[in-house]
């Protein structure tokens, strides 16, 4: 289901307003309503509130959930021009041609996403050690996990060792 709305003859030229509907074009309306927000830009701030105006559309008369609707296409057509003249020297004048916007915004409504694991990726097989094929050699490789274990046998003596302490010669006094 597609909900559409439609902001006419707005003040801006159309040319600002398509550099910043390239930005969001295809991503989440609730997102790109809020990142907007934040924008420089007079046509960041006209733009968002056609988009929030189709949020609102779809969630009052398709009873749609806002977080999973995705702008799926915006318009900016050229609207009329008001035609304007500023005094210059020696008599002349020149045309200034204060341009309008039509900006129709179109949200439709996507199914939820799994949700990804958060590295998203397969784990790597483990490494098996065997030795490399060479191009003369017919030998098997013997891997790690198939290698015979020798069993270790460990024996306990004990042994007493008896020292004798010599005597220490007693000093005389003379």
């Amino acid at each position: 289901m597609e909900v559409r709305a439609t902001a006419k003859f707005v003040r801006v030229q159309p040319r600002k307003v398509r550099q910043i509907a390239r930005e969001v074009r295809g991503k989440s309306a609730v997102k790109s309503a809020d990142t907007l927000r934040f924008h420089p830009s007079k046509g960041a701030r006209l733009l968002a509130k056609v988009i929030r105006s189709a949020v609102a559309n779809a969630q009052e008369n398709h009873q749609a959930d806002p977080d999973q609707l995705r702008i799926c296409e915006i318009q900016i057509n050229e609207g009329p021009v008001m035609k304007r003249i500023r005094a210059r020297a020696m008599g002349r004048a020149n045309r200034i041609l204060k341009k309008m916007s039509h900006i129709t915004v179109v949200v439709e409504e996507t199914e939820a996403r799994a949700a990804v694991k958060p590295h998203g990726t397969k784990a790597k097989p483990r490494p098996t050690f065997a030795a490399p094929k060479g191009k003369g050699k017919k030998k098997e490789a013997v891997k790690v996990e198939d290698a015979p274990v020798a069993a270790v046998e460990e024996t306990v003596t004990e042994e007493t060792v008896e020292t004798e302490q010599a005597a220490a010669p007693e000093e005389t006094k003379e």
